[in-house]
């Protein structure tokens, strides 16, 4: 069963080697997903899996003690997803760059409360299947609580990475609205194509949320939304 779940965004430049003379830029956004951590920890979950969005080389089940690098932000920085060390199978495996924020996140904020797993989900997965995948997750009978990485859309100026597009500031204020109530329905609602057009990593990630807190009856706070790339940066808590 879901017990609690921490969305928080997933840009390299969180992690403040990579954004090094900017870095002081999301010094908010790190604090309040310290803070999202924290009501993880609070929790006492039996796992913690975190999930977020990946190319397909990086899909599905990330063990504990895999690896992943922002050598390709140009930082000579490497990452481990929890204690322990990854099987030989998956010892080739990487940590998309996603997971890889997220594991840096639990690193700092030195997570030990529980054993921790990653899950890389496609941008382009249905609502329905992600749906579905959270459903299966949420029917554990262990206490599980979720790290739910992605971004909003990435449309919200001119300089954004997608350029400014007028529907991404409705869409970001509905997410983060969705976010800060636990509006599992809203959620699920989510337009994926609309949310791909808007560059919104985080579509898939959230909905699978949204399977896994159905009838939890799990509340939220939204503990920062802002867009300061012009990108749409959210971190909520729910437990």
């Amino acid at each position: 069963m879901l017990v609690a779940a921490a969305v928080c965004p997933c840009p390299p430049l969180l992690v403040p080697d990579v954004a090094a003379g900017a870095a002081p830029e999301l010094d908010a956004a790190r604090t309040a997903c310290t803070d999202a951590l924290g009501v993880l920890a609070a929790s006492r979950p039996d796992r913690l899996l975190v999930v977020g969005p990946a190319e397909e080389s990086g899909r599905g089940p990330h063990p504990a003690g895999t690896r992943g690098s922002f050598r390709g932000f140009g930082v000579d920085l490497d990452v481990t997803l929890g204690a322990g060390t990854a099987a030989a199978a998956a010892e080739e495996r990487k940590l998309p760059p996603a997971l890889a924020v997220a594991a840096w996140l639990l690193e700092r904020t030195g997570w030990s409360e529980a054993p921790v797993e990653g899950l890389g989900v496609g941008e382009p997965l249905a609502a329905e299947r992600c749906v579905e995948v959270g459903r299966g997750i949420g029917r554990q009978s262990q206490r599980v609580a979720l790290l739910v990485m992605g971004d909003a859309s990435a449309c919200r100026t001119l300089k954004s990475p997608g350029y400014l597009d007028e529907r991404a500031a409705g869409f970001d204020a509905e997410v983060a609205r969705a976010l800060g109530a636990a509006d599992v329905s809203a959620l699920k609602a989510l337009d994926a194509e609309l949310a791909y057009e808007l560059k919104a990593s985080g579509r898939a990630p959230w909905q699978v949320l949204a399977g896994a807190a159905e009838n939890t009856g799990l509340a939220g706070t939204l503990l920062y939304e802002d867009a300061p790339y012009g990108v749409g940066y959210v971190v909520a808590a729910w437990s």
